[in-house]
């Protein structure tokens, strides 16, 4: 907050235009050189980026499914076709990626943890993924903070993979709009030639120079999740949920036998408890829970716990040809 008090002082200098002293940082805190970063306001405009440099009308991308539906709108705005490859929850469909459906794609979108289900792969299997294609492996690893391992170590022994990070997610700091890449120097510089001019303000700047210089800090932060995320799941399992095992800041669960996401959403809404549902295929039967205070975690569960023992939820079959799932809203 001072190092954002202290850039509003400067609010009549334009932003650094090359966000240099925000790469540095970048560059000393993750132990690679500057040409290897590009900074951008939240990783968002990364993804932005990526397709505009990467794809022509007509060109394909591939994504795991189910996956951050941000990427469908990008690729959709290129004039191009989305290819979405089914995962299993720890391991990557190889055969797919590399000689199926996707082999013509000219990237392909990993994200590890993946959003929305929370599921880790290993970093080996990336690794083999990235060594075996001649593509641009794209590796989003917004929330690796909340997992066991990361892919970082692994851009400089391949020049086709690239690495997004955000302060979003890690950091509390959505609201600043901090997000890096990390790749090949060629890469990079493909980036940044099509990034606008002043795309970071002086508070995005600052604060996030001394969020790097104060990582150390959050790690508190981090290991509260990751207690929470254990807890809210053997929970929610005696709730009659089957919650995905996650290495996110969030759980995907399944609500109980013959209800549905939306209904649950809705239900938990009108106790002011907002949770994310997802009208994907597979999905439908899920919410997504974000972990947040032991409070905030304590009141949800009482209200699932309320809504789980006294409310009979109609199936989603059921409500569907009825057409009464608006009413519930």
């Amino acid at each position: 907050m001072q190092s954002a008090v202290a850039a509003l002082k400067r609010q009549y200098l334009y932003p650094d235009d090359d966000n240099f002293r925000l790469r540095e940082a970048a560059s000393s805190t993750y132990g690679v050189s500057r040409d290897q970063v590009i900074a951008g306001n939240g990783s968002s405009e990364l993804l932005g980026l990526i397709y505009r440099a990467f794809l022509a009308p007509g060109d394909k991308v591939a994504m795991m499914s189910p996956g951050f539906s941000f990427n469908r709108k990008l690729a959709m705005l290129q004039g191009a076709e989305f290819l979405e490859i089914g995962c299993q929850a720890h391991s990557l469909p190889m055969e797919q990626l590399l000689s199926g459906p996707a082999k013509d794609a000219k990237f392909i979108m990993l994200a590890n943890p993946n959003n929305p289900t929370g599921t880790f792969l290993p970093i080996s299997d990336i690794e083999r993924l990235v060594a075996q294609s001649d593509r641009l492996i794209v590796l989003d690893e917004a929330y690796v903070d909340f997992a066991p391992d990361h892919g970082l170590r692994l851009i400089n022994r391949y020049s086709n993979l690239l690495i997004l990070r955000s302060f979003s997610k890690s950091y509390a700091a959505a609201g600043i709009r901090v997000g890096f890449g990390f790749g090949h120097p060629e890469i990079i510089g493909r980036l940044r030639n099509i990034q606008n001019v002043f795309n970071m303000n002086v508070i995005g700047h600052a604060v996030g120079i001394s969020v790097l210089a104060h990582r150390g800090a959050y790690a508190d932060n981090h290991k509260h999740i990751k207690d929470e995320r254990e807890r809210v799941t053997v929970a929610l399992s005696q709730l009659g949920f089957s919650v995905t095992p996650s290495r996110a800041n969030f759980l995907l669960a399944r609500v109980p036998a013959g209800q549905d996401g939306s209904w649950w959403q809705a239900a938990l809404e009108r106790q002011k408890i907002l949770v994310a549902f997802f009208p994907d295929k597979g999905l439908e039967h899920c919410i997504r829970v974000s972990i947040g205070t032991k409070e905030q975690m304590d009141e949800f569960l009482a209200a699932a716990g309320d809504i789980a023992g006294s409310l009979t939820v109609p199936s989603f079959r059921g409500r569907e040809a009825s057409g009464s799932a608006s009413s519930l809203r």
